[in-house]
């Protein structure tokens, strides 16, 4: 599925200068400064500050210094509240120093893809290629430098084959470590945690932990040993569809790692049951071949609810509805925030379509207007407090109050949340085309460019287009990530997975809107695998195996999902609070809210789990009860209806109207 010509975003807000972004140029070559650099990718650690802060590569945690790089094979830690893996350096590889004294002391992205990363330590003579899922370390030793293995543990011993090709290192932490290399070298033991080469070295050098799985995984390490990655793409090549192809060198077959999502999506594959890496994501497992096709289940994008809403529950939704609707008032004080605007207005979109829904018509001149007046001005940049401005530096939107603060708008200006705050407004926008068409075309290039933001799905060769790739998405986790250019040691992270699933939900209407199939594919494809992922690692059902058996038994819901890390507790709210925990994963409350929480059973424990929260000492907020509610409905309408009825407020992105909408469309056709 090649890229539409119209995501080329044809429209550019005014040029920002913000005072708060870093330096790409500190990390990145200079050939790509010229292109649109990632911003929320996993490997941004590596280009923020110092660059020395690890990411997670699966199976290992990669950590850089200036001339050198460390490899982690993370054991978990686990309490009831959090699950982590630590950077412990169990393996680290430092070059000599290069023919150019004056070299950079930092490391370089000389390159960058989907799925994989090339590092330069031009000052060491030493290019790693780093693919996720790989479990080999590849490393590209040039001028015949010598090198230095070290690690924090102790070397117990130290062995070589005949050849000097292979070298067997057993340290005191129980790892076995293999090295490979292209051609002969001459290790040996230096201390007791030093090994060196004697000599110099041009090739390629492999480092592998034997994984503890079985005792077949040196024959099969040794088996692979020879083919390596150096980049990965993936594609839609067609609806719900991603397809995984690696370039590769070196001969034979290439051995890589699935997670669990893509063993389960994973079609027609050479999958290594028994060859196991442990990690924080679930067991890592071989698949054999340089080309995976993932095939999601196909999610039905649609405007209204999948079952409607029967006639005689029909008066009660127009009666909340009209109410709604006459306390729209775009002359009113509102907030500059780009985050409560964006809810603001899809909340008020939504109404439209409850409207349909409920054929109560008479309502939507009115909505209609005030949409108009409230989108416009965001569009056309008339909106004084806050709008939209590109950032030429990495390629991007950014927002006038997040420009010259990194904590404006919820870090918007550093990228964060891109995809949260745009999908808020791509529904409206989506909700507007669709009711009318004029104003739809005139405005298709400011939507097409907020779309861009997030939806790019142009590679930065021979590419137009002035937006990144796929913002907030991660090919491999298959999921997105909300954080931007801001250095975390737990590496990426993302706490609301319902949001997400709205940006990609708003894009897939937004091409249904316009009649681009294409972006609705894609965006449809985005979406299902997102709701696969929130399933698998936000959604923590009784009987899961996902994570340790502690952590589990007290935690229905993932709070923020790390790229190392699982916290129950959320950037606004503790772990105790619990209908935050909840709401965070349900809001905005959507069609599409019926995929993600189609299990009836699982969303009867997460109530069950949180209900008891209500009861807290000093109140909760009616707004949070609401979400509470939603889910209880799936399974207890009648009762859940009173408690309904009985709320003093609604969250500032739902209302009355939207909470009976759901309820009573609810297996509607069933009662």
């Amino acid at each position: 599925m090649s890229s539409s010509s119209e995501m080329n975003a044809p429209y550019l807000f005014p040029r920002s200068d913000s005072t708060v972004l870093p330096d790409p140029s500190r990390f990145f070559s200079h050939e790509l400064l010229s292109s649109p650099l990632p911003t929320n990718s996993f490997f941004q650690n590596f280009t923020l500050k110092n660059g020395d802060q690890p990411e997670n590569f699966h199976p290992y945690l990669i950590k850089t210094s200036p001339s050198s790089l460390s490899i982690s094979y993370p054991s978990l830690t686990h309490n009831p509240a959090v699950i982590y893996q630590a950077f412990t350096a169990d393996i680290t590889i430092t070059g000599s120093d290069g023919p150019d004294p004056h070299s950079r002391k930092t490391h370089l992205i000389s390159s960058f893809s989907d799925l994989a990363v090339t590092l330069d330590f031009p000052s060491s003579n030493l290019r790693f290629f780093l693919a996720r899922g790989s479990p080999f370390i590849t490393c590209s030793v040039s001028n015949n430098s010598s090198i230095t293995i070290s690690t924090t543990h102790s070397v117990l011993s130290l062995s070589g084959n005949r050849s000097s090709t292979k070298y067997t290192v057993k340290l005191n932490n129980n790892q076995t470590w293999l090295i490979y290399s292209s051609s002969p070298i001459n290790l040996v033991k230096n201390s007791g945690s030093t090994i060196n080469s004697s000599g110099g070295f041009s090739g390629i050098i492999r480092f592998v932990v034997l994984p503890d799985s079985n005792q077949d995984s040196e024959s099969t390490l040794d088996r692979f040993s020879v083919c390596y990655p150096v980049s990965g793409n993936a594609d839609f090549t067609k609806p719900f569809s991603l397809e995984y192809k690696w370039e590769k060198r070196g001969y034979g077959d290439l051995l890589m790692l699935a997670h669990p999502l893509h063993l389960k999506l994973l079609s027609n594959d050479t999958v290594l049951e028994n060859f196991r890496y442990k990690s924080l994501d679930g067991d890592l497992v071989g698949v054999v071949g340089d080309s995976w096709v993932l095939r999601p289940d196909p999610v039905p994008v649609t405007w209204h609810s999948l079952n409607g809403v029967k006639e005689d529950h029909r008066g009660e939704i127009i009666s909340a509805l009209v109410e709604n609707v006459n306390a729209l008032d775009s002359s009113a004080d509102v907030t500059s925030s780009s985050y409560f605007y964006g809810k603001l207005i899809a909340r008020a979109a939504r109404l439209v379509l409850i409207a349909e829904e409920v054929s109560h018509l008479d309502v939507i001149p009115r909505i209609r207007n005030y949409l108009k007046n409230m989108i416009e001005p965001w569009l056309d940049g008339s909106f004084g407090p806050n709008g939209f401005l590109y950032d030429p530096t990495w390629g991007g939107l950014i927002t006038k109050l997040g420009a010259k603060d990194s904590g404006g708008d919820f870090g918007f200006g550093i990228y964060n949340d891109h995809h949260y705050h745009l999908g808020y407004f791509l529904y409206a926008i989506a909700v507007l085309v669709k009711i009318d068409n004029l104003w739809g075309k005139k405005y298709k290039p400011q939507a097409y460019t907020l779309m861009a933001d997030y939806m790019t799905l142009e590679k930065k060769k021979n590419s137009n287009s002035v937006y990144t790739r796929l913002r907030c998405f991660d090919f491999f986790k298959l999921h997105s990530w909300a954080s931007g250019l801001t250095e975390f040691t737990d590496g990426r992270n993302q706490e609301s997975t319902s949001e997400a699933v709205n940006a990609y939900y708003s894009a897939a209407l937004l091409g249904l809107a316009y009649g681009d199939i294409e972006v609705a594919a894609v965006a449809s494809t985005v979406l299902s695998l997102e709701i696969h992922a929130a399933k698998m690692w936000w959604q923590v059902k009784q009987e899961d195996t996902m994570y340790s058996s502690d952590f589990t038994a007290e935690n229905r819901v993932v709070g923020v999902l790390w790229s190392t890390k699982r916290d129950s507790g959320l950037w606004f709210a503790p772990k105790e609070w619990k209908e935050c925990r909840l709401g965070i994963q349900l809001l905005p409350i959507l069609p599409v809210s019926e995929i993600l929480f189609s299990d009836v059973k699982f969303a009867k424990q997460l109530v069950d789990w949180t209900l008891p929260a209500l009861d807290r000492e000093g109140g909760v907020g009616e707004g949070w009860k609401g979400f509470l509610y939603a889910l209880e409905s799936m399974y207890d309408k009648d009762g859940t209806m009173v408690k309904v009825k009985g709320l003093k407020g609604h969250d500032d992105g739902n209302s009355l109207s939207n909470l009976l909408w759901w309820i009573h469309s609810r297996n509607s056709g069933d009662d």
